[in-house]
């Protein structure tokens, strides 16, 4: 990804949004930010921690960003901190990509029921599902109406994937909550969509338990017979993003090869999946 060029144009131009969650230059939350900036778009991001930021500082600055906020999702400080910077910065902003979850190492294998503590439910719920919740009314309120917030899931929302466990319950609550935040502020015409993203090799993805299975699974049985491209879902969020979504909200739009659609992958599929 870090090599590829991201379609150029303008339909973002003018527009000025906040990026939450980017963690390094394979983060699904760049190449978002890089297909914006694209397309116009001027950004801010977060980050946490000064190891994230010798990370995420020098990829701002290669798309001309100098809005770097230093943020904890669970510490309210911090959130309001982050909120005032860009209220101080450009007074509104125009659009939010909310790309921020997290459950302990030791909460994403084996059995689910045995192994989700009461912490490790509380923790995956309150930063994976509410910071969007929090994170979408703080920058509503900095939104002229029309705004647009994007935020990212997965298929483990929907269907048990091995290993994915707690954050599976997270990410079902951060689809039902986009579905409430579209009704609350569309209104306003402020749209709030999620992207239910095919597996992508992340810094994320990375901690989930029997991952190398997980991807070779996905590219044999998904409908394209491929892993998602990175582009593709940054494609999407433009689209979520700008005009040409104009009357969508409260979605969650599949960008995974085809591979939610699929109820029985055909034989030659299992046969390569399982490395036969």
């Amino acid at each position: 990804m870090a090599d590829q060029d991201f379609p150029t144009g303008t339909l973002m131009a003018g527009k000025r949004g906040l990026i939450m969650g980017v963690a390094n230059k394979n983060s699904i939350a760049w190449a978002i930010a890089r297909q914006l900036a694209a397309q116009g778009a001027e950004l801010a991001f977060t980050f946490q921690g000064e190891a994230l930021a010798r990370r995420v500082r020098p990829l701002a600055e290669s798309i001309g960003s100098d809005i770097l906020v230093e943020c904890d999702v669970t510490n309210d400080d911090t959130m309001d901190n982050t909120f005032a910077t860009l209220k101080d910065k450009w007074g509104k902003i125009d659009f939010l990509v909310h790309a921020i979850a997290f459950a302990g190492k030791d909460q994403l294998a084996g059995s689910f029921i045995d192994n989700t503590t009461r912490e490790g439910f509380k923790s995956a719920l309150d930063i994976s599902a509410y910071s969007f919740v929090d994170a979408g009314r703080r920058a509503a309120a900095m939104m002229n109406d029309g705004g647009a917030m994007v935020t990212l899931t997965y298929l483990g929302s929907e269907r048990v994937i091995p290993n994915y466990n707690v954050m599976g319950v997270a990410k079902a609550a951060l689809e039902a909550s986009t579905r409430y935040m579209a009704a609350d502020l569309g209104p306003r015409g402020i749209r709030v969509n999620a992207i239910s993203a095919g597996p992508i090799k992340t810094l994320a993805a990375a901690g989930i338990g029997s991952g190398r299975h997980m991807f070779r699974f996905n590219k044999a049985a998904a409908a394209m017979r491929d892993n998602t491209d990175p582009m593709g879902v940054a494609g999407a969020a433009l689209y979520l993003l700008s005009d040409l979504g104009l009357s969508c909200t409260g979605e969650t739009h599949h960008v995974d090869g085809g591979f939610h659609a699929i109820g029985m992958p055909a034989e030659d599929a299992m046969t390569e999946a399982s490395g036969g």
